[in-house]
C-alpha cells in the first residue's frame, strides 16, 4: 500500500512538472506574471486586458503620481520587484546614469517602428538603449471661461492675486518650480544659488492663489468648479473640456514644460521576456489607440494616429501642436545639492 501511495504521488508531481498551471504559477496566467509600475490613469486597463488574453502573461499593475515617488519605491523596494516602469525623460536620465535599467531587446520590438522618430534618440537616452516611447505632453492652463474674466495666456498670469483661492495646481515640484522660472524667463533647469533665491521669492507668491495639489486627477476641481484654474496635464485639460464646454486650454506664452514618458525595464527584473512583450505589444497600434482614446496625452506612434479620427487629430488639447512641443523644455536631472534647494522650496510652499 505504501508504494502504491508513493507511486500515485510520484505520477502526480511529474503531471504536475509538465504544465505550467499547476500549483500557485496557475493564477500568474500560463506564461508567468509581470509586475508594471505606472502612472496613475494613464494606461488603459482595456489595452492591459488584451495583452493579456493575448500573451497568457498576468499583469500586476502597481501607480504613482510623481517620478519621484518611482525613484523612491524603486530605492526603497528589493531589485526585481517590477518588471516594466514608466519614468519620464529626467528620471531616465538618472536611472541611466545609476545603472538602475536593463538594455532592450531591439530584436525583440516589432512595433518599434510605429515611433515617429521625432521621438527617439532623445538626450536624456540615446540610441534608445534602455527606454522606448509611451506618451506625452506638456503641463499646460486650463481657464474656465465662466468663471475667470482676467485673459490669462501665460505662466506667469496665475501669480496674479485676483486668482486667490482659485487654482488647482500639479503635486509635483520640479513642474510649479519649473513653472515659475519660465514665467521669469528661466530655465527650468536653474542651478544658479542666488538665482534660486529670487526663484523661491517668485514661488511663494503663488501660495495664496493654490486650493488643491493635485496630479492624479486634476481635472476633477476643474469640472466640478471647486477651481477655476489650472496648471495641469494636457491631457487632463482635455478630458476636463470634455465635460465643461466653458473650461479651455492655454499654452503659455514663455514655453511650456514639457515631458515624455517611456517604457523601461528596471535592473534585476524577473521576468525580462515577459516585459519585452508587453513593451512591443504597447508598441502597437490597436495598443497605442486604446490608450489614447482613454488617456489622450500627445501621441508618438504614428500608426495609432493614423487610426485616430478628427475628434483627436484636430483637437489641440489632446494632439499638442508641434510649435508647443519645440517651443517648450524638458527638466533634466539636477545635482543633488540643487535638488535640495528645490525640495527646500517646495517644502516652503506647501507648508
Amino acid at each position: 500500500m505504501k508504494k502504491k501511495i508513493l507511486s500515485l504521488i510520484m505520477v502526480g508531481a511529474m503531471a504536475c512538472s509538465m504544465f505550467v498551471g499547476c500549483g500557485s504559477s496557475g493564477s500568474a496566467g500560463k506564461n508567468g506574471e509581470i509586475n508594471v509600475f505606472v502612472w496613475t490613469e494613464y494606461v488603459s486597463e482595456s489595452a492591459i486586458k488584451a495583452f493579456e488574453e493575448e500573451s497568457g502573461i498576468k499583469v500586476n499593475v502597481s501607480t504613482y503620481s510623481s517620478n519621484e515617488d518611482l525613484l523612491a519605491k524603486l530605492k526603497s523596494e528589493s531589485e526585481g520587484t517590477y518588471d516594466v516602469i514608466l519614468p519620464s525623460d529626467y528620471a531616465v536620465e538618472y536611472l541611466v546614469a545609476q545603472d538602475k535599467l536593463e538594455a532592450l531587446d531591439k530584436d525583440k520590438l516589432t512595433n518599434l517602428s510605429n515611433i515617429d522618430e521625432a521621438y527617439l534618440n532623445e538626450s536624456y537616452d540615446p540610441g534608445n538603449v534602455y527606454t522606448v516611447p509611451y506618451e506625452g505632453g506638456v503641463a499646460c492652463i486650463a481657464v474656465n471661461t465662466a468663471k475667470v474674466d482676467k485673459e490669462i495666456t501665460s505662466y506667469a498670469d496665475l501669480f496674479d492675486p485676483s486668482l486667490e483661492g482659485q487654482l488647482v495646481v500639479l503635486d509635483d515640484y520640479r513642474a510649479v518650480i519649473g513653472m515659475t522660472e519660465r514665467s521669469m524667463g528661466l530655465s527650468m533647469n536653474e542651478t544658479d544659488s542666488d538665482t534660486l533665491a529670487s526663484v523661491e521669492e517668485k514661488l511663494l507668491t503663488l501660495k495664496n492663489n493654490v486650493k488643491l495639489y493635485d496630479s492624479d486627477s486634476p481635472k476633477s476641481a476643474l469640472i466640478s468648479g471647486d477651481c477655476s484654474v489650472g496648471m495641469i496635464w494636457s491631457a487632463e485639460v482635455a478630458l476636463a473640456m470634455d465635460e465643461n464646454p466653458d473650461i479651455e486650454i492655454v499654452y503659455p506664452t514663455e514655453g511650456a514644460y514639457v515631458f515624455l514618458d517611456n517604457w523601461a525595464i528596471p535592473k534585476g527584473a524577473k521576468n525580462y521576456d515577459g516585459a519585452m512583450e508587453f513593451i512591443n505589444y504597447m508598441l502597437s497600434a490597436e495598443a497605442a489607440q486604446m490608450n489614447i482614446s482613454d488617456f489622450p496625452y500627445l501621441c508618438p506612434n504614428t500608426a495609432a494616429l493614423e487610426m485616430m479620427g478628427d475628434e483627436y487629430v484636430n483637437n489641440e488639447a489632446k494632439n499638442v501642436p508641434s510649435d508647443v512641443i519645440s517651443s517648450g523644455e524638458f527638466v533634466s536631472y539636477l545635482d543633488t545639492d540643487t535638488l535640495a534647494i528645490y525640495d527646500e522650496m517646495w517644502t516652503k510652499l506647501k507648508k
